[in-house]
């Protein structure tokens, strides 16, 4: 099942992200072929990081809470809030993606 992870970072820590980004980077890696999407969420700049939207398939909710206990920025302690929710994706996607190289 597809669980959407909203994760908003803590007011002004925008260097203790830029610091666990690498690290995080690798964690998002292990699950690359179960990722459905995943980015920041920025402000309407769309440059000043807001937190981080995720979505990937797990086979049940206390996976999806158990890997999200051992994510980087969690562990760093950046997130003011997690929430996780159930996605359904019924909509084929054609926006927001990058060019293909």
């Amino acid at each position: 099942m597809l669980f959407a992870f909203f994760l908003i970072d803590k007011p002004d820590h925008g260097a203790l992200r830029q610091r666990v980004r690498p690290v995080h980077k690798d964690y998002l890696a292990q699950v690359a072929d179960r990722m459905a999407f995943a980015g920041p969420l920025t402000h309407d700049d769309g440059t000043t990081m807001l937190g981080s939207l995720l979505v990937i398939d797990f086979p049940s909710r206390d996976a999806a809470h158990a890997w999200l206990a051992n994510e980087p920025f969690t562990q760093a302690g950046l997130y003011a809030s997690t929430t996780v929710h159930a996605f359904v994706n019924l909509w084929p996607q054609k926006a927001g993606f990058p060019p293909a190289a």
